[in-house]
């Protein structure tokens, strides 16, 4: 937030873990890294020489968008889900909005969204402006006087059968969790999106997934061709895992942490090494200079 520029960004981050013996202990690879930002683990410009080993946190699959590479790895991190407006998804009392019966919605399918010079969700708009029946894509504003307030916003997105979360700045949006409160069926038209706990849902199941290289009328058409109960089925199969989504308290039997600790223990080990790290026969720990490891002092080489 204009705090720190890249460069003192990255070197706090390196002084921090220079500071961390059981970094150099495991090399990095039972530390857990939360990157909750658009950015992803960019943040940390040298994240590719000192966190490869790491698990990284991150609701961001993919930022090829802006960098050469991504760095989500599928088989070490793990994707988090975005953090849906806590008044859509409270546990105990009324959320900001209810609901529609599919029978009482006006729209097919909407996409409330900026356009922000992006293909696929500038196909969308002028989608909207030949279909307006159909299609509904306001022009939003979240900043002025006729800025769009949270509850009009969630009114707008209940108003529709579907849910298009097109590719935005990078292949995630938070849309996708949205449509699963107000009950609308999420159409994810990013190609290159990673979805959270796949360990443990079925996206067929409460989800389309459309090639963004086919967004025009066929998409409506076939969305059109969907019945009611088969809509209603993946609504209902939504209700029952959208828990996974919520930050709630851990008192919660189903929430987000509950399905992050899930993939968590499915990474546990009971050793840990690295290139720096050695052990002799009496079972005790040293580094390259036979230092055992309770005497390793900080500032430590970084593996």
């Amino acid at each position: 937030m204009g705090g720190l520029n890249d460069k003192e960004i990255n070197q706090t981050y390196v002084k921090v873990l220079s500071q961390m013996p059981y970094f150099r202990y495991s090399g990095g690879r039972d530390h857990i890294f939360v990157f909750p930002s658009g950015a992803g683990a960019h943040l940390f410009r040298s994240w590719e020489k000192f966190l490869n080993r790491s698990i990284i946190l991150t609701p961001e699959g993919d930022r090829t968008d802006k960098r050469d590479t991504s760095a989500f790895n599928t088989w070490k991190d793990i994707i988090i889900p975005g953090n849906v407006d806590g008044g859509m998804t409270t546990f105990h009392g009324t959320t900001i909005v209810q609901p529609l019966p599919l029978s009482k919605r006006k729209y097919l399918a909407n996409f409330l969204g900026r356009a922000q010079g992006k293909v696929g969700r500038l196909q969308l708009v002028e989608l909207a402006k030949q279909y307006p029946d159909k299609l509904e894509s306001p022009e939003l504003k979240f900043t002025g006087p006729d800025k769009l307030g949270r509850t009009e916003y969630f009114n707008h997105l209940r108003n529709a059968k579907f849910c298009l979360a097109p590719r935005g700045e990078s292949s995630w949006t938070l849309r996708f969790y949205e449509a699963y409160f107000v009950e609308c069926v999420p159409v994810i038209l990013s190609d290159q999106i990673e979805l959270p706990f796949q360990n443990v849902i079925d996206y067929t199941q409460i989800s389309i997934k459309w090639p963004s290289t086919r967004i025009g009328t066929q998409l409506l058409e076939y969305l059109e061709s969907i019945p009611n109960e088969v809509i209603e089925g993946m609504l209902a199969r939504g209700r029952q895992v959208r828990c996974l989504w919520v930050y709630a308290p851990e008192t919660e039997p189903c929430s987000a942490m509950v399905g992050i600790m899930w993939e968590l223990q499915s990474k546990v080990r009971q050793f840990h090494q690295s290139a720096e790290t050695f052990w002799l026969h009496n079972g005790k720990i040293v580094n390259r200079d036979l230092a055992e490891f309770q005497n390793w002092r900080t500032p430590v080489p970084l593996p």
